[in-house]
């Protein structure tokens, strides 16, 4: 592909045409990204890849799983591996048939004059694909993830620039996952955290919700702020799904479930022991 004249307008997603799409990545989807970005090959800046998931009924476009595409950059052109796309294409709707091409990711901050280039392919794939960027060099401090669509700007039957517009982004995820994630956004990392370290990170933010809920609550019936309907629903269901037994009950089940925890703990240091001390004999032997 070719690189021509067009030129690429980046808008932020205060652009009101652009809240009409949204779109949801899930945390697989970006660490697939990263470890793709680690492996790249040495004389590569950047790596771009297909975007696979479906399209929600309330048109949230939901990105599960990608896998990256090789391409090859220089200043005045761009080229993809096509036949290799549409080779993992298949190979992956063979596990999962019902998810599809919803867009394409680059590493990097916002676009690129070759974005539109790489855009105008996946927009023969699907229509209005989703353009994902994950900034790996951490720009900012953090790594920031945005979302773009495009569409074409055009004086009279000219076409003259590629409009990027981002959208709004939802990382979902379960507080396990949270865990990694953070992990993973901060430039240095000294050691991944434990199960217990974990868990305690876990709590922490769930008392930090708590204390939030709390004040709201206590805001609302001083009258210092006006009631939310939406917000009472939520803290009506959070509350609604708490288990009813009597704290001994509940103490006893998280002793429990503490306890189990630790044994799985000391069985599988007990098994990486014993594999240990196998692989010496069976060496020992060999040398005998």
């Amino acid at each position: 592909m070719a690189a021509s004249d067009r030129t690429v307008l980046q808008f932020s997603s205060s652009s009101s045409s652009s809240q009409s799409l949204s779109a949801r990545v899930h945390p697989l989807v970006i660490f697939n990204i990263c470890d793709c970005f680690v492996r790249r090959p040495d004389q590569a800046e950047r790596v771009i890849g297909t975007l696979l998931g479906s399209i929600l009924p309330d048109g949230t476009v939901d990105i599960r799983n990608s896998y990256a595409v090789p391409h090859n950059e220089s200043i005045d052109q761009v080229a993809l591996d096509i036949e290799y796309q549409h080779n993992m294409l298949v190979a992956h709707q063979k596990v999962n048939p019902k998810e599809v091409i919803v867009g394409w990711y680059s590493t990097g901050l916002g676009v690129t004059g070759h974005s539109v280039l790489i855009h105008e392919f996946f927009s023969r794939e699907v229509t209005n694909p989703i353009h994902l960027t994950v900034d790996t060099e951490f720009a900012n401090g953090v790594g920031t993830i945005k979302a773009y669509v495009s569409n074409n700007l055009s004086l009279g039957d000219r076409q003259i620039a590629a409009q990027f517009q981002e959208i709004p982004l939802d990382l979902r995820m379960v507080e396990a996952e949270r865990i990694g994630f953070d992990t993973l956004k901060a430039t240095t990392v000294e050691k991944i955290p434990s199960d217990l370290e974990g868990m305690e990170a876990s709590m922490e933010h769930l008392l930090a919700l708590i204390d939030d809920i709390y004040k709201y609550v206590d805001d609302v019936v001083e009258g210092r702020i006006a009631p939310d309907n939406n917000i009472g629903k939520f803290i009506s269901d959070a509350v609604g799904s708490l288990p009813k037994s009597p704290p001994a009950v509940f103490d006893k089940l998280v002793n429990d479930s503490l306890q189990d925890h630790l044994l799985s703990l000391y069985l599988s240091s007990i098994t990486r022991t014993q594999l240990s001390l196998a692989e010496k004999l069976n060496t020992a032997a060999q040398i005998l």
